[in-house]
């Protein structure tokens, strides 16, 4: 018998493509066996936010019994809260149903439904780990824009943006690494799927 299973992406701003987590969650579940009753999109959703529809789903589904397994392709597209990825984690342990996560190829639950203690110790440190991450590159943009505006430079809204700078480098925090790890604008846009455009308005906002 085929096992239900449901997929849940999310991408943090509408220009991202969620197309490859969905294939190669895709290709586990037919390598296993597993049959999947339905892919759930979160697009322009932060890690961060409380706010999930997509979570809300996927916990629908695994507590309607709709579904034995919710599999996203790392633990931070479940949550980069930490209190959010807990309950959610738990309502499903409660539910009998597994979370998979791609990056690790690991499950919450062990194939006889009972909790699998090392994944937890796994999700605890991810968890924070990614906790950490958000608000670490927090404070380094607020930390940049501080430094910019004691050298008198302008910082208000961007050219061609709606978004303050603090806002805009907060919404696409994957441009903001890439830019510090020196890569170039273009292969920051290929590897991010954003527009050129949005990665030289993240540029200026982030050097003011």
């Amino acid at each position: 018998m085929e096992v239900p299973v449901c997929i849940l992406v999310r991408v943090s701003t509408d220009e991202q493509n969620n197309a490859r987590q969905v294939s190669e969650l895709e290709a586990v579940a037919e390598r296993h066996g597993w049959k999947v009753v339905e892919v759930i999109r979160e697009d322009g959703v932060g890690g961060s936010s409380r706010i999930r529809p997509g979570l809300a789903r996927a916990l629908h589904l695994a507590e309607s019994k709709l579904v034995r397994k919710v599999m996203v392709h790392e633990v931070s597209r479940l949550s980069r809260h930490p209190a959010v990825l807990h309950d959610a984690v738990e309502r499903l342990n409660e539910a009998g149903v597994s979370l998979y996560w791609h990056s690790q190829a690991a499950e919450t639950l062990l194939p006889s439904g009972k909790r699998n203690p090392a994944t937890g110790m796994m999700l605890a440190i991810l968890g924070e780990m990614a906790r950490y991450e958000k608000e670490n590159l927090v404070e380094r943009i607020h930390s940049g824009l501080a430094e910019a505006r004691r050298r008198g430079r302008r910082l208000g809204r961007p050219e061609g943006t709606t978004l303050s700078a603090a806002d805009l480098l907060a919404k696409h925090e994957d441009i903001v690494r890439a830019l510090r790890a020196g890569k170039p604008l273009r292969d920051i846009a290929a590897r991010t799927k954003k527009g050129l455009s949005t990665v030289k308005r993240v540029k200026a906002a982030l050097v003011g």
